[in-house]
């Protein structure tokens, strides 16, 4: 279960790279609700109630196409940077201050997977995760589970353990100083399907899973894996923004609040 009690290697921020924040604010403020406070330019914090739960930011780099992006929790940015370079990954975006919130630093994994470190500072991360709105839950989607363990245990310390989840079994990913039950889990290594890129997911907590699949579609977003129950798990669908940024839904309940 994600916590905004931040252990070292947890997930502490999730990001949208954006090549539109205005059409992104549209598609995301009509589908969760939420309000936006503008940072610097081409960066925004998305809010639930006044608390942070993501942010936005525009395209940079040679980075071409829309996707979330997960930030975990480090105590020394360029120390972690070294070790990615050491275990195989590649650095998109070398350490950089960003004053007066934190440190952070962007990556590619062995597979392909983009992800990033923060070293907080005045912005420790998310205010709020597992109610309507905020991040739930996150996948890494690549084409064999052992390619990666060995990466994230060496740069960011984390345990796997099958667990069964469903109708079948996953490796679940806790971080190191958490307590070794399925309720410390923040995530989970699951088969890439044919035809996408290895990418981490998004997974956001909502009230109704069906009516967010509908306002989906009612935003110009795509439906990639309709509304369904998982056993242990809730009611989950798979969508896309209208720049094909995929993302989860989530909803542990169906029916309105």
């Amino acid at each position: 279960m994600l916590t905004t009690q931040f252990l070292p290697g947890s997930p502490c921020w999730i990001e949208l790279d954006s090549p539109n924040l205005e059409a992104a604010k549209r598609f995301y403020g009509g589908l969760f609700g939420w309000e936006f406070e503008e940072q610097v330019p081409e960066y925004a914090f998305c809010q639930v109630g006044g608390r942070n739960v993501a942010g936005f930011g525009a395209l940079m780099g040679e980075e071409v196409t829309s996707a979330w992006i997960p930030y975990f929790q480090v105590r020394d940015c360029e120390a972690t940077t070294r070790t990615v370079e050491q275990a195989g990954g590649t650095v998109v975006m070398p350490p950089v201050e960003l004053a007066p919130h934190g440190e952070m630093a962007q990556f590619r994994d062995p597979a392909g997977a983009r992800f990033a470190i923060w070293r907080p500072a005045g912005t420790p991360g998310v205010d709020l995760v597992n109610e309507p709105g905020s991040l739930a839950w996150i996948e890494l989607h690549v084409p064999g589970a052992t390619t990666v363990q060995g990466f994230y245990e060496t740069v960011l310390g984390w345990r796997f353990e099958e667990t069964p989840r469903g109708d079948t079994t996953c490796p679940l990913i806790t971080p190191a100083g958490s307590d070794r039950d399925a309720d410390a889990a923040l995530g989970a290594l699951v088969p890439l399907q044919p035809g996408e890129p290895p990418h981490w997911l998004a997974c956001f907590a909502v009230r109704d899973c069906d009516a967010a699949v509908t306002r989906c579609r009612e935003l110009g977003g795509t439906v990639h894996a309709p509304a369904e129950d998982v056993k242990g798990v809730g009611r989950t669908a798979l969508l896309a923004d209208p720049h094909e940024a995929r993302f989860a839904v989530l909803s542990t309940r169906t029916g309105p609040a």
